[in-house]
């Protein structure tokens, strides 16, 4: 997602539903204590309902958006659209279809709804990335529409189905969801993807066509846990001083107050890598630098995308049953380069 440049934001919280899965990590190199900071977090208000959100923060008076996982009871399962003129009070817009494409349906029988989506601007275009699977499962496809605006009022406005980027299926050894595209220093985009399996995948893309730039190349693999199941899922890249960044959400979402997602996150001075964490472990082989993880009632924190350094992500609320929340907050980097969330709770 192409980060807008905003002034750092305050920390946000609010209210959602949705999937992606894993299980319990082992131990993983932690960060220094957060910096203090002195303001209050801002509270959300609105239609809150947005799990793996992915932002798009608004920048000279632009509004600001947010697309999530489908529900089979909105929309028919397609991606859904929140919109806000400041970053605190949410309007839910609808989908972005009224039914899932034929395609999808074809190549991942027994889909539902779409899940965890990427929106990426680029060429005065939308790229908007998708995943369709069903669950434990890794017959599953990457999709992509585009658009010229955000806007629903703009007469350009219109989600066109561009088809297929990528699949697997019951015999790789890889899983085709939770895209994350960046871009290198010469302008030529990336996706990364993955969730259990042998963890997160990469593969070069093509601008203006958005899809794959060689069909027949093998996904190159830039993160491991190294420890059954594997549980490391939706990669995201952030760009930052001379460093490309890779956030992933380690274990078990969805499982309201039970889930124990944690945000994670590794670095390299090439877009491929390799990634490595603060004490200089390799993503590859099993390392990961924490972000962000349970506290008080805030469980689960993960499904994360970034826009401006404001990080969007999905979390459970153990003073509501467990009902999943959105929260977004503003990445602060350390003397070292290393990212930190002030904490919400």
């Amino acid at each position: 997602m192409t980060p807008v440049r905003l002034a750092p934001l305050l920390t946000v919280v609010a209210a959602v539903v949705g999937l992606t899965g894993a299980l319990a990590p082992p131990a993983a190199a932690a960060g220094p204590a957060l910096p203090a900071q002195a303001e209050q977090p801002w509270r959300l208000s609105g239609d809150l309902t947005a799990h793996d959100p992915a932002l798009v923060a608004g920048g000279g008076g632009d509004d600001w958006y947010v697309f999530a996982t489908g529900e089979e009871n909105k929309g028919a399962g397609n991606i859904q659209i929140r919109s806000s003129p400041d970053g605190h009070k949410w309007t839910y817009e609808g989908t972005v279809w009224d039914e899932i494409p034929k395609w999808v349906k074809d190549a991942v029988p027994g889909v539902k709804n779409l899940w965890a989506p990427e929106v990426y601007q680029a060429n005065g275009m939308y790229y908007m990335y998708y995943a369709a699977s069903t669950w434990g499962h890794n017959r599953s496809a990457i999709g992509l529409a585009t658009n010229e605006t955000l806007d629903p009022s703009d007469p350009a406005y219109e989600w066109v189905d561009r088809g297929e980027v990528i699949s697997s299926q019951p015999d790789d050894d890889y899983n085709a969801i939770d895209p994350g595209i960046i871009e290198d220093g010469s302008g030529t985009p990336w996706m990364a993807f993955g969730s259990y399996w042998s963890g997160i995948r990469m593969v070069k893309l093509d601008w203006p066509s958005g899809k794959l730039a060689d069909p027949d190349a093998k996904p190159l693999h830039i993160a491991d846990r190294k420890a059954a199941p594997n549980a490391i899922e939706a990669p995201y890249f952030v760009k930052n001083d001379g460093y490309y960044y890779l956030f992933t959400s380690w274990g078990q979402c969805c499982q309201g107050s039970d889930s124990d997602y944690k945000i994670m996150v590794g670095r390299s001075k090439k877009v491929t890598g390799p990634y490595v964490d603060r004490d200089g472990r390799k993503l590859l082989e099993g390392g990961g630098t924490t972000v962000l993880t349970a506290a008080g009632n805030r469980v689960g924190p993960g499904g994360q995308s970034a826009s401006d350094d404001i990080m969007a992500y999905h979390y459970y609320d153990k003073s509501a049953n467990g009902a999943t929340k959105l929260a977004l907050q503003p990445i602060v980097w350390d003397d070292d380069g290393w990212p930190l969330l002030t904490d919400p709770t």
